[in-house]
Formats: C-alpha cells, structure tokens, sequence
C-alpha cells in the first residue's frame, strides 16, 4: 500500500486532529502517502438547532463512514466522544490514539474560575452533558446552547455574547489555544465525555493492510479505559439526547470508572463508580451502567426518551 486516504470533518480542529494522525502514520512508514479527504458533515451544516434535536453527534461521523464503505477513504479519524455506540456492519475502531488532557475548560476573559461567575453569569456550551453538571454546581447561572467551530465560539465570546464558555481543554490545545483556558475543571467536579480527549481510528473490518499500518498508533492503556467508558454508555443506551458522562483511570492493573447520568435541568444528578481488574473493562463498562440504571437513571433516560 503507497497510499493511505484519512476521512476527516473539514472544521479546523477536526483537520488538526487528522493531520496529527497523518504525521505519526508518516514517521513510521516512510515509504507511505498520507493524504486527507475533507468532507462537510450534517453535524457541520445544521448549526441553528442544539445537537439533541437533531440527531446527536452521529451527524459528524455518518458522512465519513459512508467513505469508508464506498471506497472514498481507507481510515477515518474521530474524536472518541462524537463516535456512536454501533458501528455500521463492516466496519470497526480498532485504534484509540493515546489520550490527550480529558477535562473540561472554562473559557473566560474576565473571570478564572467557575466559582468566579457573578450570579447570571451567561455561559455557552453545546453540550447537555456539561450544562446539566454547571448548573448542578450553579443553578444561578444562565446556561445558553452554543455551536459551531472553536474559534467561532471564542469570537462571540470576544464580541462580548457571553460571559464564559465551556469547552474541551483538549481541542484547545491541538489548536494551540491552552493559553484560553481559564481553568481546567477537575473530573470530580465536572465529569468528563465518553472518550473525551482521544482520537479513535476507524476502517473496515478486514482491511488488514490497514491494520497492520495504523496499529502501531493504538495505545493500550487509554484504550483499556476508553472501551471501559463506552460499554457504560452501551449498558445506558446514552446518546445526545441524555447528558451522560463517564471517566476511567487505569492504576497498574486495576481500572476505576466512574459514571453519571443527570436530568437535563441538573437538579438530579445519579453518580456510580466501581473498580475491577483491567483485564475486561468491558465488564467494568456494564457493572457501572447497571449501577446507574438501578440509582434512578432508568427513570432519568425514560422520561427524556419519552419526550424526545
């Protein structure tokens, strides 16, 4: 194989986060062509609508798994957190690229912290997950959707639109922008996205040149946790329409998870954790979304499913 075709979103960090995959992919095998195949996603064209009502975040995938189905494309690079539980038939994530800083960022030019906002204080996000846990810790806040590229949420942020926003410090640095970062809010306070701050790799199944290629990218240990992360949100059944957020840590060769589902206003928030050998993070995955679902988050997904 002299070429290998990366499917990716054409937003700037989306671009970012390819190329970063392209450089590795280049500096192990020389004798390999990386090119990108940008491509517009419906998740990038339907930006007037908060992402829960119009089909969650497997708008910004659909598009490059059909180019990876056709033909178009060998690999598509994702951010972990934006990849749906199923995968279409033939095809699979067999890499998790190692995981950049998973936590969220407060974004602000005035204040440095969460417990800084002044009551009323307006704070964009896009994200349910996110609003439902700011507004846990401050009710008194004014939390508003927001969407769209990075640098367009700073500009309205810098225009003066809000007072703060809430995004992932991950993006900001792959963008050069951690000097934005007001404060980067611990997991305990807000927990982070399934997968948050990892690049998946997904291809077909069966490929196996291009297993073979990108196999050395895979990162064991934050794959461990990642596949931890995403049989919880199997075991829930989440998706966007549910503010569902989960985090493991790997120490030696225990895995610790820890899990939430929240209503969408914040007033009830139901927390699970639980510890097990690394060998099956999948069964970690399912013993901690039972947990939820036993702690009330049954009720929680029902009643948000049922008004959807």
């Amino acid at each position: 194989m002299t070429i290998l075709r990366i499917a990716t979103r054409k937003s700037p960090l989306a671009l970012r986060q390819a190329e970063l995959v392209a450089d590795r992919l280049r500096g192990l095998h020389s004798d390999l062509r990386v090119t990108l195949v940008p491509m517009t996603t419906e998740g990038d064209k339907l930006l007037d609508a908060p992402l829960a009502t119009v089909g969650g975040k497997g708008l910004f995938i659909k598009a490059l798994e059909g180019a990876l189905l056709d033909g178009r494309a060998d690999i598509a690079a994702h951010s972990v957190k934006d990849v749906t539980v199923a995968f279409p038939e033939g095809l699979h994530m067999p890499v998790i690229c190692q995981r950049a800083d998973p936590r969220d960022a407060l974004v602000s030019n005035r204040f440095h912290a969460v417990e800084a906002l002044p009551p009323g204080a307006v704070v964009g996000t896009s994200s349910l997950r996110r609003r439902c846990q700011l507004l846990a810790l401050r009710p008194d806040l004014h939390v508003v959707s927001l969407r769209g590229g990075v640098q367009t949420r700073l500009r309205k942020l810098d225009d003066g639109d809000f007072d703060a926003l809430l995004l992932a410090c991950s993006g900001l640095a792959r963008l050069g922008l951690d000097a934005r970062i007001a404060e980067a809010i611990a997991p305990e306070r807000i927990l982070p996205a399934i997968g948050q701050g990892a690049l998946g790799l997904e291809c077909r199944v069966g490929d196996e040149e291009v297993e073979a290629l990108i196999a050395p990218l895979n990162d064991e240990p934050d794959a461990i946790c990642v596949r931890a992360e995403r049989a919880m949100n199997a075991a829930l059944d989440g998706g966007c329409q549910v503010p569902v957020a989960g985090y493991a840590v790997l120490d030696g060769d225990r895995i610790t998870l820890k899990g939430l589902v929240a209503s969408l206003d914040g007033r009830e928030v139901i927390r699970a954790a639980e510890s097990m050998p690394a060998t099956d993070p999948e069964a970690l995955g399912g013993v901690v979304g039972e947990s939820l679902l036993l702690g009330g988050a049954r009720r929680i997904l029902d009643e948000v499913y049922a008004n959807a």
